[in-house]
């Protein structure tokens, strides 16, 4: 047996309904066919008894003969092949026949007293005769009384009434889909409202989805709600632990950098130098971790970024923080780009790299924002840029290439891991334009 998957629900009822109607139509087709069949022929056959009674009332037994009281009859059986005929057949074998048979022979069984038949034969001319047989006894003989009557104009009239059945079925099963196709459709039209819910509830970071829905469903969005809640607090719980991590671990590392930076003249430098600068990298370490833990991802059910609206506040911060340079910072975001990522990942990200733009640059800063298959973030700088062995080395963690400038490779590769958190990446060059490091990001997933 074959079967085709369908994985659209409407699709599915759509088919299982259409399908319903069919079976039911020709249901409908087949046994009103036969009704009409059944109730036509009895009709027949009840006429064709009264006439074998009232053939048997006007039947005068002879010891040579029948003879039969043309009054008493039909003029239908006077007229030959009027599609009306009879046949009287004694156990003796004689037998009469009306003239309406003329010289066609019309082969009956020869029944007993009491006993009956119903039956199609062919007549004369093709005709479709049903045939209604009956035995008899009469004057001490016992006689069989066969009655025919020709049922091809019923059998034409009957066709006719199933072609135009049909055709008027084939009618009502159009407007039948026509009208499933605009009941299930406004049913899910129903389900518009929640799909609006839950986009909103992943660009404005909300909590909840309203239960006002379909019965049906209903279980559905209680479980999903279920499982916001517990995402959220899980989320919560873990930012507050990081957060306590961060306050317990900082206190104590500041403590050491200052202890080694008061070391006395006479202590051993080289291994005070080493000591202070492990302290320093576990820091960095930390931090880079706990940065890394804060990413939310594309599953999370938190506040979408918008870059249209969060980019100018964004760019605004950077600025505050790089106040002692005065830049130009160029924006360009694709008006069709809708929300996308977490916000805080998107701030974690691009701040990173706008960062790292205004402590090299000359005089200009520009981001581009644009989506094609994916979501591509450009930030480039007209600063001197940086030599191929230079651009290798920001591929590594932790790499610095200028000890004059405040900072060190840990925002790069947070932007690295965002990227590939995203299913992304990130391509460090020259920028063709302006002359400095372009910065391009990647982002398979919104």
């Amino acid at each position: 047996m074959w079967v085709f998957p369908i994985n659209s629900l409407e699709k599915r009822l759509h088919l299982g309904l259409a399908l319903s109607l069919i079976l039911l139509m020709l249901l409908l087709w087949l046994m009103g066919s036969r009704f009409l069949q059944t109730m036509t022929e009895d009709f027949i056959a009840s006429r064709l008894e009264h006439d074998a009674e009232a053939l048997l009332g006007s039947l005068m037994i002879t010891p040579n003969k029948f003879k039969i009281r043309p009054a008493r009859i039909n003029q239908v059986y006077h007229q030959p092949f009027s599609g009306h005929y009879f046949v009287i057949r004694s156990e003796q074998g004689r037998e009469t026949v009306s003239r309406s048979l003329w010289d066609f022979k019309l082969e009956i069984p020869q029944l007993e007293p009491g006993d009956q038949q119903r039956f199609h034969i062919e007549g004369p001319n093709g005709q479709q005769l049903l045939v209604r047989a009956n035995g008899y006894r009469k004057q001490g003989s016992e006689l069989t009384i066969g009655v025919a009557e020709d049922v091809t104009p019923v059998e034409r009239q009957r066709e006719q009434f199933l072609l135009n059945f049909a055709l008027l079925s084939l009618v009502g099963l159009t407007l039948l889909l026509l009208l499933q196709h605009w009941v299930v459709r406004r049913s899910f039209q129903r389900l518009e409202p929640l799909r609006q819910e839950v986009k909103a509830l992943a660009e404005t970071g909300g909590q909840q989805i309203s239960e006002e829905v379909p019965t049906e469903i209903r279980p559905l969005v209680q479980e999903v709600n279920h499982l916001l809640g517990l995402l959220a607090q899980r989320n919560e719980r873990s930012r507050n632990s990081l957060g306590n991590l961060a306050h317990a671990l900082k206190g104590p590392l500041n403590l050491l950098q200052r202890y080694f930076d008061r070391l006395p003249a006479e202590a051993p430098q080289e291994e005070g130098g080493q000591a202070a600068v492990q302290a320093q990298r576990l820091q960095l370490l930390i931090e880079r971790e706990l940065k890394r833990a804060r990413m939310a991802g594309m599953g999370a059910p938190s506040q979408r970024f918008d870059p249209h609206g969060d980019m100018d506040d964004l760019i605004e911060v950077v600025k505050q923080v790089h106040h002692e340079r005065a830049l130009s910072v160029e924006r360009q975001v694709d008006r069709t780009l809708g929300r996308f990522g977490d916000r805080e990942d998107m701030f974690e990200l691009i701040g990173n790299l706008l960062d790292n733009a205004f402590k090299w640059a000359a005089s200009r800063i520009r981001v581009v924002i644009a989506e094609d298959s994916v979501i591509n973030i450009t930030v480039e700088d007209d600063g001197e840029g940086l030599t191929d062995d230079q651009l290798s080395l920001l591929v590594h963690r932790g790499s610095r290439l200028d000890e004059t400038v405040d900072g060190h490779g840990l925002g790069l590769s947070i932007a690295m891991d965002i990227a590939k958190l995203y299913g992304g990446g990130i391509v460090f060059d020259r920028s063709p334009d302006l002359g400095g490091l372009r910065v391009s990001v990647s982002l398979a997933g919104s």
